[in-house]
């Protein structure tokens, strides 16, 4: 009688299946359904011809200047090669497959597989993908982990908008990311995030890196604006190629001068920028943003779920919400009011209830660069 119960165990951690994808297939669904931490083994072979008739295998070519400026699902990766996502949702980071890896699923999912291609590109040929679960891991409930409570009290207790230099309100702070650093910082990097360049000079040395490289650039530096008495300690932001000028989905957060129940709290403001405006303050060239803000706030969370480090998303109204205001250039915008609070997986318990020390204040302004 134990012979089927061993067969059965073996099934479960040992198990796959082969798909096809032509050149000119979009996301193929593998019907595939996997677990938080799954672990899974690609192996892929086949070739395609490019419209330059290279010939690839899932590698893909060669990154050169061109793809530079090109917008392909995995920017740094070459064109024509083998890609997978978990799940359909806008949010989703593809990541590279190539010929062959071993890849540890980072949440639950479906999983779907693609080409590394520009809109218009068609590549002949298929590529034969060999998917293997070579280990299911346990399940993990939502209720395992003891979180901390962000109350109305708790946002009531910081500013509801940020302020440009000269004392101007700004945008909504509009999501707060309970978490320490380096847990803010990995999720937000799993999640497609990349930290925006400070300075003139970090742009130029990054954007020269790039060029270097055959890398894409797209971590332009933003405007720094104030929460807290101090400038955001960190920019992020989520754009393609070029188009990152005119267009790009990013935030600001600021470490809070308070603990969430002995928990590090950052408190942040993202809108996306859809193209360019007029400054009222200068009559200046600005980022215009999408005046529906609630649509980046609730795009941030989602793309932090799809990281796996997220143990829980809440929304909470502030007494006194920001429904329809005018950023410090000028724009308009509107809000429900809520505050996304974003609860990632903790480490372990808190290990003080002190005040946390704030970061000093900066006083440096990025002159010349186009802000949002």
């Amino acid at each position: 009688m134990r012979r089927p119960a061993l067969l059965f165990l073996f099934a479960l951690v040992t198990w796959g299946q082969e798909v096809q994808i032509s050149g000119t297939d979009s996301w193929v669904d593998t019907k595939i359904d996997l677990g938080a931490q799954d672990e899974v083994k690609f192996t892929a072979t086949g070739e395609l011809t490019l419209a330059n008739r290279i010939k690839v295998n899932p590698s893909g070519a060669k990154r050169g200047f061109r793809d530079m400026v090109r917008t392909y699902p995995v920017n740094d990766a070459g064109q024509g090669a083998l890609i997978g996502k978990l799940g359909d949702s806008n949010a989703a980071v593809p990541f590279l497959i190539g010929p062959e890896l071993t890849w540890k699923s980072p949440r639950a999912g479906r999983l779907f597989v693609g080409i590394n291609k520009a809109g218009n590109d068609a590549p002949k040929g298929t590529f034969k993908v060999k998917i293997e679960i070579t280990k299911r891991a346990p399940e993990k409930s939502q209720t395992d982990y003891k979180l901390p409570a962000v109350t109305a009290a708790i946002v009531d207790g910081y500013p509801r908008r940020i302020e440009d230099a000269q004392g101007n309100p700004g945008d909504n702070t509009n999501f707060l990311i309970v978490g320490t650093e380096k847990q803010v910082q990995d999720a937000l990097k799993a999640a497609g995030w990349v930290e925006v360049d400070r300075s003139h000079g970090d742009a130029v040395t990054a954007a020269i890196g790039a060029v270097l490289s055959k890398k894409a650039y797209v971590t332009l530096p933003m405007s720094e604006l104030t929460l807290f008495g101090r400038a955001q300690d960190h920019g992020y932001a989520q754009a393609d190629p070029i188009q990152v000028i005119a267009e790009r989905h990013h935030f600001r957060i600021w470490k809070a001068p308070f603990w969430v129940d002995g928990f590090d709290a950052w408190v942040g403001a993202g809108t996306h920028d859809i193209g360019f405006d007029r400054d009222n303050r200068n009559n200046g060239i600005t980022h215009k943003i999408d005046p529906d803000v609630d649509k980046e706030r609730d795009y941030i969370g989602q793309s932090l779920q799809e990281s796996g480090m997220v143990a829980k998303l809440d929304y909470v109204t502030p007494s006194q919400p920001s429904k329809e205001a005018v950023t410090a250039t000028g724009a308009t915008f509107h809000s429900d009011g809520r505050v996304l609070v974003i609860y990632l997986i903790p480490e372990a318990a808190p290990a003080t209830t002190s005040a946390p020390d704030a970061k000093p204040a900066s006083t440096s302004i990025f002159d010349g660069v186009v802000k949002p």
